[in-house]
């Protein structure tokens, strides 16, 4: 794996956690230096869009807008938001219930073993538990991407 140290020593950012989904993707990212979430974006997208083009032999914008990145004030916000991305794939019916082992996700990474290596770097959350057992029972608790049901069924308890 050369290719992961080469990419270790430009790196502007780090991949705390990720979830690609068919329409969107949402990714947290810790800033290692100043505009280093700018340039790790438009590498990504840029680089994106020229393999969906080249693969269905398009040409143009292959996004709608510019991503939108929210600023993560605290501990509670981070912990809130990767139980948020990683019930993602809730939306698909055959994941629901099953988002621990969607593939295109990094929370089997945070539950089991990180198939990433230092490419996703977990910690930061992580660290706030004391195993993955207890963060796995956090987001499968998490009100995060509760169906209008699911929170009508809380509201009458």
């Amino acid at each position: 794996m050369g290719y992961e140290k080469e990419i270790m020593k430009k790196r502007r950012v780090e991949l705390v956690a990720f979830c690609l989904m068919p329409n969107h993707f949402h990714l947290i990212i810790k800033e290692l230096e100043e505009r280093g979430t700018a340039s790790y974006m438009q590498r990504v997208l840029t680089a994106y869009a020229k393999y969906y083009n080249t693969k269905y032999e398009k040409s143009g914008h292959v996004f709608q807008g510019p991503y939108k990145a929210v600023y993560i004030e605290d501990d509670r916000q981070l912990l809130y938001l990767s139980a948020y991305i990683h019930r993602n794939p809730r939306e698909i019916s055959k994941w629901l219930n099953k988002e621990e082992q969607y593939p295109w996700s990094s929370y089997q990474d945070f539950i089991e073993e990180n198939r990433w290596g230092s490419l996703l770097v977990p910690e930061i959350i992580l660290g706030q538990f004391k195993n993955k057992k207890q963060y796995h029972e956090f987001v499968k608790t998490s009100h995060a991407k509760l169906s209008e049901e699911e929170l009508l069924y809380l509201d009458n308890f």
